[in-house]
């Protein structure tokens, strides 16, 4: 029955450097609840990616999937230099004050994951659970360079299955899912473009992203493991085995500092678990849910 649930489409409004922009979220389960999940995605991901997550945890939480700004349903930014880590944050701070929640915990996958972490390392955060999805504060300069060389590039598919395809091409390390599995993941990605279909994205999120130097780079990662340092609440780091983002001894750094986080790496899976096969959802599950 759970898999016949869909989200609501919801908008905040939120500031940026040049006025105002509308994000979108999704949103499953009981609108009155008090216990809220948020869910967020990763540098060219969207929402939907939490269907299957969100669906399986609805029953006890109000759950929330952003689009974060520029993917999905979201506006696109005017200044192509707002869309940093910063300025998201800033946005979702905008969007918890919607949700008003009285219990929040999130789920991060790669960016969404440093946004969350971004929000759980300042004083009186209200997240009190932390799902970061292989991630963490040292990112590998390798699966930039991968993530670099079609981040941004002009793409036009003449259908779903092509489109499918392509992206599949570029997303091995997301593990191994049915076809109908990946046609779901596939579908929310893309918007019409004449006879066919285009990247649901704008293509300047690349900008500051192909502006990072290597300086950039390591004070980027100093200031991170400082905010790391700072989270306090029970967190738990998923790690796909063969991640070129998330090397295995940066995560288990994070096991020995900051909240200390607890460790679930899976076989077969590089960056980064979708959170779509039932493993996966089961050791989320089980660790949000726990006493």
């Amino acid at each position: 029955m759970s898999a016949l649930i869909e989200p609501r489409l919801n908008h905040v409004q939120c500031l940026d450097t040049r006025g105002l922009h509308r994000m979108a979220y999704w949103e499953w389960g009981d609108v009155s609840n008090p216990r809220v999940l948020v869910c967020a995605h990763g540098l060219s991901r969207q929402g939907r990616d939490f269907d299957t997550l969100a669906r399986a945890m609805s029953g006890e939480y109000r759950v929330v999937a952003p689009d974060v700004v520029g993917r999905g349903q979201s506006d696109w930014l005017a200044d192509p230099m707002g869309y940093q880590l910063p300025a998201y944050v800033a946005d979702m701070v905008t969007l918890l004050a919607r949700l008003n929640a009285q219990t929040l915990h999130w789920v991060g996958t790669s960016m969404g994951g440093l946004i969350g972490m971004g929000l759980a390392s300042l004083a009186q955060s209200p997240i009190s659970r932390l799902v970061l999805n292989d991630v963490g504060p040292a990112i590998q300069p390798e699966a930039l360079t991968r993530i670099g060389a079609y981040l941004g590039l002009p793409m036009h598919w003449a259908s779903l299955d092509e489109a499918a395809d392509y992206m599949l091409s570029i997303s091995q390390g997301f593990g191994t899912h049915t076809r109908e599995q990946w046609l779901a993941l596939t579908r929310p990605m893309l918007k019409p473009d004449g006879d066919g279909f285009k990247p649901h994205y704008d293509p300047q999120i690349a900008v500051p992203f192909k502006t990072l130097t290597p300086e950039m780079a390591g004070a980027g990662e100093a200031a991170l493991w400082k905010a790391y340092d700072a989270v306090r609440c029970p967190t738990l780091l998923l790690r796909g085995a063969d991640s070129d983002l998330l090397k295995h001894d940066t995560a288990l750094e994070m096991t020995r500092r900051g909240p200390r986080a607890q460790l679930h790496e899976f076989a077969g899976v590089g960056h980064a678990p979708m959170l779509v096969v039932p493993e996966q959802v089961a050791v989320v599950r089980e660790f949000l849910l726990a006493p």
